[in-house]
């Protein structure tokens, strides 16, 4: 069965640095792998893998021994250079690097040319994840780094600027962002110009984990904050976008759990869902959307969207509340109180779920459990939330007493989206073994982790107030 989410063999997939090929018409990306803790000792060198595909879906991978963090790769005049970062331990440093190369595979560094922050606009500590573009209007190179300016108080991320005539020397800046918010570097700097914007997209870590964006009529700014101003969930991270000249695509990790390598999971075993977030996972990939005013949405890829062809029309019985049930519909409405219905189909390992839903009233919740039986507990909750504006992940645990009192993971499993009443929200669920990911009327997207759960049921329930889902199907690959 092929993967809908790239996920390498006894690994984990890290930062992905896009880079689409002219001459070869297709995506020739790199990422930061993260083995596993039982790969084979042979196999696990870290550092920078060539990852090649022609449909965003599936890759073909090879090693290119540099060892390094996130950075970005050009092409100029045939020659091709990448800039990367490196770390030291004693004493601690952060530097961006220079390597160039004739096949994008075989790499030559040039150690003469790192360099740190200056200590004096910048802070001697975060400078990583170099990000080299050719501004046209300056007529000079732009290289933007997430970076610690140096500042009155400790929320002083922001995104670097350096510029250069000639790729090898550069000069320090002020910073191209630099809001006084958190407390962390801004990772993964990443720029792009669509119609009449620029967007400039990072991810942070404080106050919130998640890979934002904002958005500019101007390079020298003022950076507006859309309203969402994120592409997806807690569960997408490290995300830069590439184009192929046609599409801008932005390429994340959504993490896999259960290594506690920030030493935070619970004393007592419930399970990989109530485990910490690991560092890499698998690439998910979403399509961009310009809206008319400018902010950007999300939608599957093609390759992705078009996977799934043999359908099975789910139908619903109902466990609590009054519901109604005709063919390709179910529908309930009560003013107070729970109802719940359970669908007759079990989910596949891999698969895509489609419904229509909306709601009436003003409910407290509504939407979809995952992997649930007649019990309606255990499993998971795409709760729709009218009154926060916003769609939550919950798992089954949260909603007993233990779960009040474990370190509060899922707080961060939400979405901002704004409901209206009476209307018709289109939704697609792509399922990959553990992973999820919803799209809204293939614009938001929203993606999480299920792992204590499977083999089960689709279910639909509201909270004081009424919905009606149309035409859920379960698609699966056609059987050979």
């Amino acid at each position: 069965m092929r993967q809908l989410f790239y996920t390498p063999e006894y690994a984990k997939t890290g930062d992905v640095i896009p880079f689409y090929n002219e001459k070869t018409k297709r995506f020739e990306n790199y990422y930061l792998k993260n083995w596993n803790s039982d790969a084979p000792k042979d196999l696990a060198f870290h550092g920078w893998y060539r990852i090649v595909t022609e449909d965003l879906r599936t890759y073909v991978e090879t090693p290119t021994k540099i060892q390094g963090g996130t950075g970005s790769v050009i092409c100029v005049d045939g020659l091709y250079h990448m800039f990367y970062c490196t770390f030291d331990r004693d004493p601690a440093a952060q530097w961006a690097r220079h390597a160039t190369s004739v096949d994008l595979v075989h790499w030559k560094d040039i150690p003469e040319e790192k360099f740190g922050p200056d200590g004096t606009i910048y802070r001697m500590s975060d400078w990583r994840d170099p990000f080299v573009f050719w501004n046209e209007e300056d007529s000079c190179w732009w290289m933007l780094l997430a970076a610690r300016e140096n500042g009155k108080t400790e929320r002083n991320g922001c995104i670097a600027l350096c510029k250069s005539k000639d790729l090898s020397h550069w000069t320090y800046q002020k910073p191209l962002y630099s809001p006084h918010m958190h407390q962390g570097a801004y990772e993964c700097p990443d720029l792009f110009c669509m119609g009449d914007w620029y967007y400039l997209v990072f991810s942070s870590y404080t106050d919130g984990f998640a890979t934002y964006y904002r958005m500019s009529r101007s390079l020298s700014g003022p950076w507006i904050r859309p309203e969402r101003d994120t592409f997806d969930g807690r569960a997408f991270y490290a995300a830069k976008t590439g184009t192929d000249g046609k599409n801008r695509y932005i390429f994340g990790w959504n993490p896999t759990r259960g290594e506690n390598g920030w030493g935070f999971d619970p004393g007592t075993d419930f399970g990989a869902d109530y485990k910490s977030w690991n560092w890499g996972g698998s690439i998910v990939t979403h399509q961009l959307v310009q809206h008319e005013d400018g902010s950007l949405g999300t939608r599957p890829v093609e390759s992705v969207a078009e996977a799934f062809t043999a359908k099975k029309t789910d139908s619903f019985t109902p466990l609590t509340g009054q519901w109604t049930m005709e063919a390709g519909k179910a529908s309930c409405y009560a003013q107070e109180g729970y109802s719940a219905a359970i669908g007759s189909l079990q989910i596949p390992e891999q698969c895509c779920i489609r419904a229509s839903i909306r709601y009436e009233g003003t409910p407290r919740s509504f939407g979809l459990a995952l992997q649930v039986d007649e019990r309606f507990d255990f499993g998971y909750y795409l709760m729709f939330e009218p009154d926060f504006s916003r769609i939550e992940f919950r798992s089954g645990l949260r909603m007993y007493e233990q779960g009040g009192q474990m370190f509060p993971y899922a707080v961060e499993m939400e979405r901002s989206f704004r409901m209206t009443p009476g209307k018709t929200y289109q939704l697609e669920l792509y399922i990959q073994g553990s992973l999820a990911v919803l799209y809204i009327d293939r614009d938001v997207a929203f993606g999480f982790r299920m792992y204590n759960w499977k083999n089960r049921k689709l279910g639909l329930f509201a909270a004081d107030g009424g919905i009606c889902v149309k035409d859920c199907e379960i698609l699966t690959e056609e059987e050979k």
